[in-house]
């Protein structure tokens, strides 16, 4: 009887993951529904026009933010393709599919800076030149790009409006952009107060607009509800004001709804992840290991916080054509050395029992939950400049995740115990930022990453290891998969140019 009630909740656990995954599905694509996706390459900068059929108008050339892609800004160049223009959006050098690394001096405006504004007009002189574009131009950016747009807004006489999301920049004046609307989510704190020195200087607070949108100057400044540095780009609401934005400066009026993408990205992710559950449950069943002893864990889970990143960041390497993977790879190699090697002196032995369940769990992960995440919410596949920055990613993620799941029983702890050893992982980074602040700032953007990584991945290394009792399938799969998502996440970089 008891194992009939559990075949039975096991069916229907089933049921609602396909059913959340293929709803996901289906309003991601119902979004997708009569608009024109076209892929092209303009020099090695990959780009994506999105266009109602027959579209003619204004073009809208739409740039990601740090570690961004242009799979992340698909709300947007739906939105605005809906809405009658020419959206085209493009994978920044070192960013998505694009070949080609970042390069120059990050922190000056004639380096890193110059050489994408060359990238952002290159683009910008393709597009204008598509079919139906009538010759005039929008920008908009995302975070990082937010300035890069507010520069190539003034620099370009055809660009009219620009919308700056989560608005960063010292290039806005009381004067330019012509026609700029800054769009922050509410719980952007110091970029909300960014945009309000912006208007202050002006004489007007976040919420007004100034000026008339479409005869001469006029600027305005938005909270989006409810959001933050990310969930900003799927809230209606901002994606409502950036479409009435371009339709004021350009008179135009477009009464079509905003795509809502947040729903189903939600379903299908939370679909895909469930599904991990059932599969579990089809592998041998096996007993969690022992806890180590307390004064162990403790010393194994605090210690490194420490430890790890006063070693590592005397390390330096040089190799990875990555902002800061190079560090990366030797930090998670040394946090997995000193937890598995300390584990071993106080008495614990690995078991290489289930590393055939390790590389099905990564299988899974990459084969489905990878190709659904390339194809609605960021750039998963890697191109081949890629693969040799994912080789060197994963040997140190393996031994990160193999003592994780050394210290978590397989994720079979209680859950304090594993907030304190992913919080204290997490926490050695920190430390790592503050010893060493200009080489390793960019570590502080993997974070979100990472998050993502354990409410995703996470969970289902979670079900694999209740189920097995085996650390080293937790360990082996959870680390194949960080170590791909970290290669194809954070941009590529060589110094130069």
């Amino acid at each position: 009887m008891e194992l009939r009630v559990r075949r039975i909740g096991t069916l229907a656990f089933t049921v609602v993951a396909l059913l959340a995954l293929g709803l996901g599905v289906a309003l991601l694509e119902r979004a997708r529904a009569r608009v024109e996706t076209v892929g092209a390459v303009v020099g090695d900068t990959p780009v994506t026009v999105t266009r109602m059929p027959g579209a003619e108008g204004p073009v809208v050339v739409i740039v990601h933010g740090f570690a961004g892609s242009r799979q992340m800004m698909q709300a947007w160049a739906l939105s605005v393709a809906r809405a009658g223009y020419i959206a085209v959006s493009l994978d920044l050098e070192g960013h998505g599919r694009n070949p080609v690394p970042m390069s120059g001096d990050v922190t000056s405006l004639n380096g890193t800076t110059r050489l994408l504004l060359e990238e952002i007009a290159r683009v910008t002189d393709w597009a204008v030149g598509l079919g139906g574009a009538d010759g005039r131009v929008a920008l908009i950016g995302h975070s990082m790009s937010s300035d890069l747009v507010v520069r190539a807004g003034i620099a370009d006489a055809r660009v009219g409006p620009v919308v700056a999301i989560s608005m960063f920049s010292g290039a806005v004046t009381a004067t330019e952009p012509e026609a700029l609307l800054v769009l922050n989510g509410a719980w952007e704190g110091a970029l909300r107060s960014e945009a309000r020195r912006v208007m202050a200087d002006l004489g007007a607070r976040e919420g007004q607009t100034v000026g008339m949108p479409g005869a001469g100057f006029a600027r305005r400044a938005v909270a989006v509800p409810r959001a933050e540095h990310v969930s900003v780009l799927y809230a209606a609401s901002g994606l409502r004001e950036a479409v009435d934005w371009l339709d004021a400066v350009f008179g135009r009026n477009s009464d079509v709804p905003v795509v809502r993408l947040g729903r189903g990205i939600v379903l299908m992710l939370a679909g895909a992840v469930m599904l991990a559950r059932p599969l579990a449950r089809l592998l041998p069943a096996g007993a969690a290991p022992d806890a180590l002893p307390g004064r162990v864990f403790w010393v194994l889970a605090l210690v490194p916080l420490a430890l790890v990143p006063l070693v590592a960041v005397q390390v330096r390497v040089g190799v990875l054509p990555v902002l800061v993977a190079d560090y990366l790879a030797v930090h998670l190699a040394l946090y997995g050395v000193f937890v598995t090697v300390g584990a071993w002196i106080a008495g614990w032995r690995p078991d290489l029992r289930g590393w055939a369940w390790g590389l099905g769990l990564a299988v899974f992960g990459l084969a489905l939950f990878g190709i659904l995440m390339d194809r609605y919410v960021a750039s998963f596949l890697p191109i081949p400049e890629r693969l040799p920055i994912i080789a060197a990613m994963v040997p140190g993620a393996v031994l990160a995740m193999w003592a994780d799941a050394v210290l978590t029983r397989a994720t079979a702890a209680v859950w304090w115990r594993r907030v304190v050893v992913r919080g204290a992982f997490l926490g050695s980074l920190g430390v790592a930022v503050a010893l060493d602040f200009e080489r390793l700032f960019f570590l502080v953007l993997i974070f979100p990453v990472i998050l993502l990584f354990y409410g995703t991945f996470g969970m289902m290394g979670r079900w694999i290891g209740r189920r097995t009792g085996s650390a080293m399938a937790v360990g082996l799969g959870l680390g194949l998969l960080l170590g791909w998502a970290l290669g194809v996440s954070f941009p590529m970089y060589v110094a130069g140019r």
